[in-house]
């Protein structure tokens, strides 16, 4: 049986927020594997479609929110840090993937 390493550094945005909120996403991503977080998790997720990113939001560098037109900003509520990607959580179930200078992003809704 393989043992999984889910991250290396997790950090946490909300106040009270429960690592238990990643839910399955721990055990779909292995700081072991080679491949991208994006690739593990669209491995992962195969029971909700893989990994599908969805077009129109934005992403505030600063702020670390994201916003998609006619809805207010979703602030991060977690990240963990693999290699050089960032995995972020954000309410209603979306995740973003960039690597660390967040230089570009996607996110897909993995509910």
């Amino acid at each position: 049986m393989k043992t999984k390493i889910a991250y290396i550094e997790m950090l946490i945005f909300e106040k009270g927020f429960d690592p238990e909120d990643f839910g399955l996403i721990l055990t779909m991503l292995d700081s072991n594997d080679r491949r991208s977080a994006k690739e593990q998790l669209d491995e992962g997720y195969q029971h909700g479609g893989g990994w599908r990113p969805q077009e129109g939001f934005k992403f505030d560098k600063h702020t670390g929110a994201m916003t998609y037109p006619g809805d207010p900003p979703f602030k991060p509520r977690a990240a963990i840090k693999l290699r050089h990607e960032l995995v972020v959580l954000y309410p209603f179930d979306y995740v973003a993937i960039m690597p660390d200078d967040k230089s570009t992003f996607e996110i897909c809704r993995m509910d």
